[in-house]
């Protein structure tokens, strides 16, 4: 059987525009996502506007708040650098490889192990911190405070009771200098309270609680490695909300200059400002201003009065009308005349 017998018994062909049209509509359809509304409506939006939430990795932190932490702990890295600099008696390099928000499971995790693990406390704040580095590391350092050339030192094995007690005078630098980073919003004492080498054994907190992680690339000689230091979130929360407290604050400040334009400054009100009116200029035969003599009257348009100009200092500000007021000359201010730009060689 012919199927055009089919096609022509009554069922419908669609055009090559309207497959087209239907296709066109389907991808559309599948660009965009149904959005359920409290009230029970529904509404199209497209996938690309919807950000993915991980729930396993929730972010307490905004934008501002974070950028600020993150300059917050850059003058902190800085400051440190100078003084492990000073107290070793040879260039200790720190840099900013991370700075983020997540949970203490993940943190444990990228602890190195084995390694040295120090818990310290930042005094009234509660929670425990914990600051990790390799071992390799650590041994690197306390060579150097020992009197040595500050070469890496190529082992894996465990602090003695002396090395850990020569570490942990940089460990109370490190401490110390990010408790007194934070004088301006609370007094902070630090204070070590032990110590581990194997992260497994750390239980300083939930597994599914919320630690702002700091990440740091050290280099001391030819010694690379990398320290974690790791803070709950709820040591963190009063800090965060004075500094949160700060940012409002700023921008609280800063709003009525930017809704109400540029702000006049006293030091200003006793400049001096020359302000001259001019007439528009004429023209003349230069035969004519050549005879011109004493006593020649020079015939002005009737309507001049009415345009002149006001100058202030070399710039041409208002136009202005002619006339007398308690027997002087004065000028009323009519309009103000736009700023027009100057080409300068």
């Amino acid at each position: 059987m012919n199927p055009l017998d089919n096609l022509a018994g009554g069922q419908e062909v669609l055009s090559q525009s309207e497959v087209e049209n239907l296709l066109a509509q389907v991808a559309e359809l599948e660009s965009k996502t149904v959005i359920h509304q409290p009230d029970g409506t529904k509404s199209h939006q497209s996938k690309e506007a919807i950000q993915p939430y991980d729930f396993r990795n929730p972010v307490f932190l905004s934008a501002p708040e974070l950028r600020k932490l993150r300059l917050h702990h850059e003058e902190f890295i800085r400051s440190l650098a100078a003084r492990l600099s000073i107290f070793l008696r040879v260039e200790f390099v720190l840099q900013m490889s991370q700075l983020s928000t997540i949970t203490y499971s993940k943190f444990v995790e990228s602890l190195p192990n084995p390694g040295h693990l120090i818990l310290f406390k930042a005094e009234p704040l509660r929670g425990i911190c914990v600051l990790g580095i390799k071992q390799r590391l650590g041994l690197t350092v306390v060579d150097r405070v020992m009197g040595g050339p500050g070469h890496s030192v190529q082992t894996d094995r465990d602090l003695s009771e002396i090395e850990v007690a020569l570490l942990d005078q940089i460990i109370q630098i490190i401490v110390g200098e990010w408790c007194s980073h934070w004088a301006e919003y609370e007094e902070l004492r630090p204070l070590l309270l032990g110590h581990e080498s194997n992260a497994r054994f750390l239980n300083t907190a939930p597994f599914d609680s919320v630690m702002l992680a700091l990440t740091l690339e050290a280099q001391l000689g030819d010694c690379f490695e990398q320290i974690h230091i790791g803070f709950p979130y709820m040591t963190l929360e009063p800090l965060i909300n004075r500094l949160s407290q700060d940012i409002d604050t700023h921008i609280h400040d800063s709003a009525p200059e930017r809704s109400g334009g540029s702000q006049w400054k006293d030091a200003l009100d006793d400049v001096q400002i020359p302000v001259t009116a001019e007439f528009p200029g004429m023209s003349m035969s230069a035969r004519r201003l050549a005879n011109l003599q004493v006593g020649d009257v020079l015939e002005l348009d009737e309507d001049l009065p009415s345009r002149v100009r006001l100058r202030l200092a070399t710039l041409p500000k208002f136009t202005g009308r002619l006339g007398t007021r308690s027997g002087k000359w004065a000028v009323e201010i009519g309009q103000v005349l736009k700023p027009v730009a100057q080409i300068t060689s």
